[in-house]
Formats: C-alpha cells, sequence, structure tokens
C-alpha cells in the first residue's frame, strides 16, 4: 500500500468511525444511563435516512430536511419511552431485548408501508458536492469531511453536556444511583425520558448525514446495529468515551481490512472485537 492509499483509506476509516459513533453514542447513553437495552436503536439510523430521503423529495432543502427529521425523531423517542420503554425499567433484559427486537419488525413494517422497499437515494447537498483534491489524480468529497466534522461537534457538545451542565451533572447521578436522585427531589422518569429521545434522536441523525452517502434500503438498520454493538462491547458497555474510542478503532479497522485482507474484511471486526475481550473482558473503559 503506497503512502497515498494509505492516507485516503486512513481519512476513510475516520469519517466511518465518527459517523459510528454518532450512532454508538446513543446505544451508550440509553444503556449506561436508564440500563436498557435497546436492540430497536438500529431502526432508527433507518427511520432517520427515510425521513431524510422523504422531507427532501417535500422541501427541497437536505438542511430543513435534517431538521424536520431531528424533530420527528425526538419525537419518537419521546413517545416510545413513555409508552413502551418506561415499562421495562424493573424488568430484566431478556424482557428488553424481546420487546425491542418486535419494535424493529414494526419499523420495518412500517417502513415498508409509507415508502416501499426499492432502494432510494438522497444527492449530496450542492454546497457540499464539491472535491478537495489530495494528490495530482485523487480528489476527495467534500461531503464526507463535512460528516467527519459533523460528528466530532456533536462528539464535544456531548461531553460538554454530559460533565459541564446540570443535565449532564443529573444524568451521570442517575447512572449512578437512581434511588439516591429520586430522593432528592429530581424526576427521574423526566429524565429517562429526556435520555431516550436524545439517543433516538443522535441515531436518527446519524442516518440523516449518512443518506447522502449511502443507499437508503430496508433493514439497514439491523446491519448497523451489530457493528455498533461491536463498538459498544470494545469501548465497555456505558462509556462515551468509550464508544468514541471503539467506533474509531472499528472504522480503521473495516477501512484498511477491506483492501488489505478482502477475503476476511466482513469477519476483521469481529475477530478485533475477541482480541479487545481477550486482553480487556469488559472492554477498553467499562463503566
Amino acid at each position: 500500500m503506497d503512502s497515498t492509499l494509505f492516507f485516503v483509506q486512513l481519512i476513510n476509516g475516520l469519517q466511518y468511525g465518527l459517523l459510528l459513533f454518532l450512532i454508538a453514542s446513543g446505544l451508550t447513553l440509553v444503556f449506561g444511563v436508564m440500563g436498557i437495552l435497546n436492540l430497536a436503536h438500529g431502526s432508527m439510523f433507518m427511520v432517520g435516512a427515510y425521513l431524510a430521503w422523504y422531507f427532501v423529495q417535500q422541501t427541497g432543502s437536505f438542511a430543513a430536511s435534517a431538521a424536520i427529521s431531528a424533530v420527528i425523531a425526538l419525537l419518537i423517542g419521546f413517545v416510545v419511552e413513555r409508552t413502551l420503554i418506561r415499562r421495562l425499567y424493573k424488568r430484566n433484559h431478556l424482557d428488553q431485548v424481546l420487546l425491542t427486537i418486535g419494535m424493529i419488525f414494526v419499523f420495518n413494517a412500517m417502513q415498508g408501508l409509507l415508502w416501499g422497499n426499492d432502494p432510494l437515494g438522497v444527492d449530496v447537498p450542492e454546497a457540499l458536492s464539491a472535491s478537495i483534491p489530495l494528490t495530482g489524480i485523487i480528489e476527495y468529497p467534500v461531503y464526507r469531511i463535512f460528516v467527519a466534522l459533523f460528528c466530532v461537534v456533536v462528539a464535544v457538545g456531548m461531553y460538554y453536556v454530559i460533565n459541564k451542565t446540570r443535565l449532564g451533572m443529573l444524568i451521570r447521578a442517575g447512572e449512578s444511583d437512581r434511588e439516591m436522585v429520586e430522593c432528592l427531589g429530581i424526576d427521574i422518569n423526566r429524565l429517562y425520558t429526556i435520555v431516550f429521545a436524545i439517543g433516538v434522536m443522535l441515531s436518527a441523525v446519524a442516518g440523516v448525514v449518512a443518506a447522502p452517502i449511502s443507499s437508503i434500503v430496508p433493514g439497514m438498520g439491523e446491519h448497523i446495529l451489530i457493528t455498533c454493538f461491536v463498538v459498544v462491547v470494545i469501548g465497555g458497555m456505558g462509556s462515551i468515551k468509550g464508544a468514541f474510542i471503539g467506533a474509531l478503532m472499528v472504522g480503521l479497522v473495516d477501512t484498511f481490512a477491506s483492501v488489505l485482507v478482502p477475503e476476511l474484511s466482513s469477519m476483521m471486526i469481529y475477530i478485533f472485537m475477541a482480541f479487545i475481550l481477550l486482553i480487556k473482558p469488559q472492554g477498553l473503559f467499562s463503566s
């Protein structure tokens, strides 16, 4: 591999890893704070992509579509937590798995009913459709750089909110001791609703920004969910920092494996996960 190809793969790997973090952060936030194993999290990624396509058709604007999709995803998260997830707080993980698997089937059926099963696509916004020359013959799309920077901004924002704001303090307190937070007069159920809705919105927004660079197809949420679970397991269940580091690792391993060992690329992230768990059985940054 020459230096130019290495550099391009490095950028691709980091960009893919940052996108994975955007999805996995919501998954690990919901599990870390609420203890809810949400297998339907990938479905929110799919819903975000389809909403982006639909509202681009209606408004002609990707930015407006992204904003509307994020708000709708937030409302979906609010309704799902209030009507379904809230019933699981005192149940075991098996009940959580069964309910959230059922939610996957419901979301897939609704997707087919609303938008059909044909592959769809969203055009890259015109303002971000250019490319930056890396060498005399290789150019890199501006939109992919935008996606990476957007994910970095979200990661920095999450760090600030969780570590520097009152909401973040309550989230960390709720993660550590729910009963004590309730004794202090904090409405823990409202806090959980906010956390779950934010987690859903993060996954849906990831689907929105991924829509112009990937095909929008039925079942796309299940594939990304498995990869995100690999990220969360490597980083440590419930750790945002672990999700960030794990996502970058998985992104780089997956991208370089597709070039260096294409015949084994589909299993390399799982081999990498097994290697990490042999060294750190609880993940790199288990909380």
